[in-house]
């Protein structure tokens, strides 16, 4: 059983996901497929997913689509959540709907939490009461341990990227300080009101900080001058 994501993620494992989808489709005899996904605090709510099968993929959409279903209950809960038969559980109509649509009479979603990372672990079933106790308990040390193992990969890259904004932060600082003195000399303000403009000056033509310093220095300052004067007085 090959599992395929439905989603590329930016700061979680993709292959990671997938071999947790498989993984816990073993544990339950009776699933027909797993999903799996991870979501990071802060990040919109359209989360990572991988499943087993791309007839999965939609189950996983249509919940956060329409922002109910056993993966955002256990998401906001931290508590498994899930349905034991779909034709006599209706708390979740547009979950419930493609589901059924799919053959799948059973759900069981298992939240798993570390640091600022929580991971689902969904099982389906084409037959009703599909998570038993055994296999709740192989399905929670399986989807504990590749937790911990997504929430670390994610500090590490997380880790990668303060670094790197570090290192450019620290290689453009020259170049807008230079861009400052320009501005200073050009408008015969301080360097706090300079930098001040020049920021604005970025915010408002959607370009980055740096690129913009670059450009200061290039031409000496030549044009800038009027830009900076019809920005509006409250963003001076």
């Amino acid at each position: 059983m090959s599992a395929s994501t439905t989603e590329q993620p930016t700061d979680v494992s993709a292959r990671a996901l997938a071999r947790l989808a498989e993984e816990a489709a073993l544990c339950a005899p009776g699933a027909c497929g797993a999903a799996a996904t991870a979501n990071v605090d802060g990040c919109p709510p359209e989360i990572p997913a991988a499943v087993t099968h791309p007839d999965l993929a939609p189950l996983v959409a249509v919940q956060w689509e329409a922002g109910e279903g056993p993966i955002p209950a256990a998401v906001r809960t931290g508590e498994p959540a899930g349905a034991d038969d779909l034709l006599a559980d209706r708390r979740w109509p547009d979950f419930r709907a493609v589901a059924l649509d799919a053959g799948v009479r059973s759900s069981a979603t298992l939240p798993f939490r570390h640091d600022e990372l929580t991971v689902t672990v969904t099982v389906c079933g084409f037959r009703p009461g599909l998570m038993d106790a055994r296999t709740r308990t192989l399905a929670g040390l399986i989807g504990d341990l590749a937790t911990r193992t997504l929430a670390h990969d994610h500090a590490y890259e997380r880790a990668l990227t303060e670094v790197d904004q570090l290192d450019t932060a620290l290689r453009s600082r020259p170049v807008i300080d230079q861009a400052c003195g320009i501005l200073m000399h050009v408008l015969e303000c301080d360097s706090q009101t300079a930098f001040r403009l020049l920021r604005k000056q970025s915010q408002r033509t959607n370009s980055k900080l740096a690129d913009l310093a670059e450009t200061v220095v290039r031409t000496r300052g030549h044009g800038i001058e009027g830009a900076l004067t019809r920005l509006p007085p409250a963003a001076r």
